[in-house]
């Protein structure tokens, strides 16, 4: 039986590429986020309820999309995105809905253009995409009815309120733990480490794990799983950092714990190509320790994500117990005795004592403006960019979207502009995927709300039930976004009810569904039909960008073990290079689920390249660990570092390798330069390389070999 590996979810990639990632992740519930929105959005439906005073609904109706645009992470962050949209938003539903009075020649271009600035913000990062995207929310719902000026006035106004109150509600009066998600997302780091040491476990006992398809989908799966969630904690990581004037001792502790994870990451990436080739008597050697390293792992993973003390002591004891024998392999030995000592920095970061807190270090300085703004700017300024292209494609399409809204008014009408506009992605894969969960979520939530509003026989008990829904909808956010949907829609179908008396649930369902699915529908075609970036291109400029990570970590081992290069610089290239497989298993993915008829050939092949590269790092990690690698005299080396760069060149170009070096039969390069080999066989004959994947055949990579 081939032994089964965890099918990737949202926030876990898998080792089959060709599946969407829609399984929910459980871990994303915030109860304490769903209590904050429902005070934020319900508390004004109850008063207006109370008052009676119309004005409020779009105060509370503020607050509530308001809550959508705070992501959570450091506050400075937070309060610049949920200003800027309360701002904005304000000014956009009052001068929109003066302008519908105006006529459709005035309102149609200058929504447009609107819209093409707010699908076109996902360029300055997700705080920046998802106000753009709320935003094309509140365009929509300004134009179901006119406003008179002094309407606009009292709109924006009370648009301004709910925001505002929202904010502070969420900043000031009650502030989540700002450092929770940057701990619950080391903890994440942590589990996958915990995960992937305990499928080591699994696949070194198997006699199937010899099956190197076993092994390459082990470490497809595993190792772009804790490269993400690594990467990840970094991002929040640093970005609290640099959001304070001075980095606490907690955020310190954060980035060391997640730099003792990068570091035995590596290692276990050499364990997993060590027990690859392991003999029954060396995986016996280290079955002791992946018995007791899975356990200590999620221990830990548990007390960071938690941030609470562990038990000293019995970690100590399981890793003296984990700890190899004196006559072990001395390959393994080196591993193991890493592998321990990063635990106990993990673990002793964890004590009591290190979780009281204390005194302060500086904060990491803040990029300047013009590169976080003008260069992102400036960089997808070209028709090749895959968000400008989705920027244009989301505007042209939200015309005739726009224009059933405007000719056709009514309370529902407006789901079609927002669905189509936030289900269309910059790649068809992506829309394909979030078409899917939003029709699903919506169905099964509208199904539910209806139910619900169909037992509900008055505008009070419409009103009460909005704390409930609130509290559901904006805890499940983090899940899954087609889990979220089918937690939010009962929310709106209930309001819809309270605000628009008259429709009956069923209706609002049915409306909802019917303009949930068209809307899907059109996105997708669109996504197939209009400027679509395939991703076989984009395939091949990921494999080349691999090839040059990988050229440039093998030059930084060796670096490393001669003395000549720091060891830092050898994590730097190991991470790249670990990032651009990912990427490359990205574009792979996105690939498989596009509806292509030519190129197979060709992409098979790169999942092959893919797979031979992740196999080429890992005997890369090897290096970096043996004590005394066989035929390790500088000259043989130095030679071998000369002959990877020229030769992982030459397969990008689709030239003919270089001969080896004398040495050939050095046992440190012989399984890399027979992976290299391998992979440029394969890119040959699928016709990669050269002038279609971007090198001209001369063109060497962009690194001198000998400097990392």
């Amino acid at each position: 039986m081939k032994p089964s590996i965890r099918r990737g979810t949202l926030r876990e990639p898998g080792p089959d590429l060709a599946r969407l990632p829609l399984a929910p992740d459980l871990t994303g519930i915030s109860i304490a986020e769903g209590l904050r929105a429902a005070l934020a959005f319900a508390s004004i439906i109850l008063i207006e309820w109370w008052l009676h005073w119309p004005p409020l609904l779009t105060m509370a109706l503020a607050a509530n999309l308001t809550c959508f645009c705070d992501i959570g992470g450091p506050i400075r962050p937070r309060l610049r995105a949920l200003l800027a949209f309360a701002g904005l938003g304000g000014v956009v539903w009052g001068a929109f809905g003066v302008m519908e009075g105006y006529g459709a020649a005035l309102v149609l271009p200058v929504a447009l253009a609107v819209i093409f600035c707010c699908t076109f913000a996902r360029i300055w990062g997700v705080p920046a995409q998802t106000v753009g995207n709320v935003l094309v929310v509140v365009l929509c719902l300004a134009l179901d009815r006119a406003l008179s000026v002094e309407q606009g006035a009292l709109v924006a106004a009370m648009f301004w309120a709910g925001g505002l109150w929202a904010a502070f509600l969420a900043l000031v009066v009650w502030r989540l733990h700002p450092y929770r998600p940057a701990h619950a997302a080391i903890g994440g780091a942590w589990r996958g480490l915990s995960r992937l040491a305990r499928d080591l476990r699994r696949l070194s006992a198997d006699p199937q794990g010899t099956d190197l398809a076993v092994w390459e989908a082990h470490a497809r799966g595993h190792r772009r799983a804790v490269r993400d969630a690594i990467e990840a904690a970094r991002t929040l990581v640093l970005d609290l950092a640099r959001s304070r004037a001075r980095l606490s001792e907690r955020n310190a502790r954060a980035l060391i714990r997640l730099e003792a994870a990068e570091q035995m990451f590596g290692v276990m990436i050499a364990l997993s190509d060590y027990l690859e080739r392991a003999t029954p008597a060396q995986r016996a050697e280290a079955a002791r320790l992946l018995r007791l390293l899975p356990p200590m792992l999620k221990v830990l993973a548990r007390a960071i994500r938690r941030d609470r003390p562990v038990d000293l002591g019995r970690i100590e004891r399981a890793l003296a117990r984990a700890r190899p024998a004196a006559d072990a392999d001395p390959a393994f030995r080196r591993m193991a005795e890493r592998i321990v000592d990063r635990v106990r920095i993990g673990a002793k970061l964890s004590g009591p004592e290190d979780l009281a807190g204390g005194g302060g270090l500086a904060g990491a300085p803040a990029p300047p403006w013009r590169e976080t703004v003008l260069q992102p700017l400036r960089a997808n300024l070209t028709w090749s960019s895959a968000n400008l292209r989705h920027a244009v494609r989301a505007t042209v399409v939200a015309l005739p979207a726009l224009a059933v809204t405007f000719w056709w008014p009514g309370p529902f009408t407006h789901w079609l502009t927002i669905t189509v506009v936030l289900t269309m992605q910059p790649f068809y894969a992506a829309t394909w995927q979030r078409a899917l969960e939003r029709i699903g979520g919506t169905v099964l939530g509208g199904v539910i709300g209806a139910v619900l509003a169909f037992y509900a026989t008055s505008p009070p008990i419409l009103a009460a039930m909005m704390v409930p829904l609130s509290v559901l909808g904006f805890a499940a956010r983090g899940v899954s976004y087609g889990t979220f949907i089918a937690c939010l829609t009962p929310l709106v179908v209930v309001l819809v009810e309270l605000v628009e008396p008259g429709h009956s649930s069923w209706e609002i369902v049915g409306m909802r569904a019917l303009f949930t699915v068209l809307g899907g529908a059109v996105a997708v075609l669109a996504g197939l039909l209009l400027w679509p970036l395939w991703e076989p291109g984009r395939v091949r400029d990921a494999l080349r960008t691999a090839l040059q990570t990988h050229a440039r970590y093998a030059d930084a081992v060796v670096a490393e073990r001669l003395g000549e290069g720091p060891a830092a610089a050898a994590e730097a290239a190991a991470r790249a290079a670990g990032l651009a497989s990912n990427n490359l298993e990205a574009a792979l993915s996105r690939a498989l689920q596009e509806p292509m008829r030519r190129g197979r050939s060709r992409i098979e092949a790169a999942m092959v390249a893919d797979a031979t590269l992740r196999r080429m790092a890992g005997r890369l990690a090897i290096l970096r660990h043996e004590p005394e690698p066989a035929g390790a005299d500088a000259a043989t080396w130095q030679a071998w570092r000369d002959w990877l760069g020229h030769a992982l060149a030459a397969t990008a170009a689709g030239d003919r390798l270089p001969p080896k070096p004398e040495a050939a039969d050095s046992a440190a390069f012989g399984r890399i330069a027979a992976q290299v080999e391998l992979l440029a066989g394969t890119l040959k004959r699928a016709g990669i390389g050269g002038r279609e994947a971007g090198v001209s055949p001369s063109r060497e990579l962009p690194f001198e070999p000998g400097k990392p």
